[in-house]
């Protein structure tokens, strides 16, 4: 049957769906987490992955309102799902050096503890997690 809006399912297609449970180190394989888990971050957000993925090049849609079906807390922190291209029409990568879903996935979980919201300002109580992990990184390169 297809959709009622012609040209709507095709671009479709060309997209990946990346929930924060993904790369989430809080969460087992069986909750979710594709990656391994000492590359995977803690807590990332739907706004996050959307940030690095557009910073590098990806066309980006986040969804907000949509849930990881096996996501049991109904947070607005754990809400949100994003939609990269990773191809293009023809079939050929949009960006060559992600050439697969699990790259770009590792990209994410690897740029993600880089940004600057979670290297400088982090509100409640991650705040001395986060920064802690990210200030020890930062205090060693400078003193050596």
């Amino acid at each position: 049957m297809g959709s009622a809006i012609p040209g709507t399912q095709c671009p479709k297609k060309r997209f990946i769906c990346i929930y924060p449970a993904y790369l989430n180190n809080k969460k087992t394989i069986a909750e979710g987490r594709r990656i391994p888990i000492d590359k995977a971050v803690e807590n990332p957000t739907s706004t996050e992955i959307q940030d690095v993925c557009a910073a590098v090049g990806f066309n980006v849609l986040l969804e907000k309102n949509k849930m990881y079906p096996r996501e049991w807390n109904r947070d607005v922190q754990y809400r949100g799902r994003v939609r990269i291209q990773l191809k293009q029409d023809d079939g050929n990568p949009c960006l060559p050096q992600f050439p697969t879903r699990k790259s770009v996935m590792l990209y994410a979980a690897e740029t993600i503890p880089k940004l600057k919201t979670r290297t400088q300002k982090m509100g409640g109580s991650d705040q001395s997690l986060q920064q802690g992990e990210g200030g020890k990184k930062g205090k060693g390169k400078k003193k050596k």
